[in-house]
């Protein structure tokens, strides 16, 4: 007889405001918050404090967060810090502040649970020398993995300073949950939640071709990324991506072979609100690199993300598989 796999929910978040007091007032600070002001425009802005707001207990409690996920029928949840805790405009010594209580915090909160929560922690990608041993922390404090974003000041992620970082994650197993925070396409998206709407897929997409058309996926195949909302645009996009590189010698100067290749390698979140783009996902990249993820819990996340999986009408396998079969052999690598 076969035991049914828990239901895994990879994209779940925790607020920490021991950090936002950390770096509250401090140089710098204000200018980020300026321009992640000028990038949502003053409308998301008016919306974005109620519905956090309202949140709160679930973002910071655990006890709440396991009712909540009762309600869901969830059985573990991965816990990320949310976004907002990145402050890649940090210099080095309040960096090294930030990731640590990030780690630290995420992994206490988790510790309520811990048959039912595992934890991500931080690393500061705005400063490469730090991101290994930032890697190495949240690995000591129990979590099995950390979060990144989609790039970094100045910084994309096929930066070859990056390269250490990508061996210790290959070398260690450790989980990478790439999600982005806010978009460089600034205030062209200012207007109508365009800022995460447009924003969230596009870096997804601009992060992973990245990753695949520099060839960091070449040399380290063994990286374990989760892409969140389901990797963006690029993997329902993927037929351009492999003209150009059949097409162009420039396009095929980094990598060794086909992008659509590449998604075998890269996990995705279920989370692209849509159950045609689902299964859609699902055939170019494989049931099998395909988790569950809800955005737990903020209003772009979904309430009931085993329902939204069961409405793409999966084979039983395909079905079981991203509910939790694919997660928990992943997260028993750690």
């Amino acid at each position: 007889m076969t035991t049914a796999p828990p239901t895994v929910d990879v994209h779940a978040h925790v607020l920490l405001p021991e950090i936002e007091a950390l770096v509250d007032g401090l140089p710098g600070h204000a200018q980020a918050r300026a321009l992640e002001a000028r990038r949502n425009g003053p409308d998301a802005l008016r919306v974005n404090g109620p519905m956090i707001g309202e949140r709160i207990p679930r973002l910071t409690d655990p006890s709440v967060r396991l009712a909540a996920m009762d309600a869901q029928g969830v059985d573990v949840q991965l816990v990320s810090p949310s976004p907002s805790h990145y402050h890649y405009w940090a210099g080095e010594e309040t960096a090294g502040k930030v990731y640590r209580l990030a780690n630290e915090a995420t992994a206490a909160h988790c510790s309520a649970a811990p048959d039912r929560l595992r934890g991500l922690g931080l690393v500061p990608l705005q400063h490469p020398g730090q991101a290994v041993r930032a890697l190495d922390h949240a690995c000591a404090q129990g979590l099995v993995g950390v979060e990144i974003s989609s790039h970094a000041p100045g910084r994309e992620l096929s930066d070859p300073e990056y390269e250490p970082f990508w061996d210790r994650a290959e070398e260690t197993g450790a989980l990478l949950f790439l999600h982005p925070f806010g978009c460089t396409l600034d205030e062209r998206l200012d207007r109508w939640y365009l800022s995460n709407t447009v924003g969230q897929p596009t870096e997804n997409a601009v992060a992973l071709s990245h990753l695949i058309f520099s060839g960091v996926l070449d040399r380290h195949p063994g990286l374990r990324i989760i892409a969140a909302h389901g990797g963006g645009y690029l993997p329902t996009h993927i037929g351009r991506a492999d003209h150009a590189w059949t097409a162009r010698a420039d396009a095929r100067a980094g990598c060794a072979h086909p992008p659509s290749s590449y998604l075998k390698r890269i996990h995705f979140d279920s989370l692209v609100h849509d159950p045609v783009v689902l299964r859609e996902l699902i055939r170019v990249t494989g049931a099998e690199q395909v988790l569950l993820g809800s955005d737990f819990p903020f209003d772009m996340g979904s309430e009931d993300p085993v329902g939204a999986l069961r409405a793409a009408s999966l084979s039983d396998a395909d079905f079981h598989a991203i509910r939790g079969g694919n997660a928990t052999a992943l997260l028993r690598k750690d």
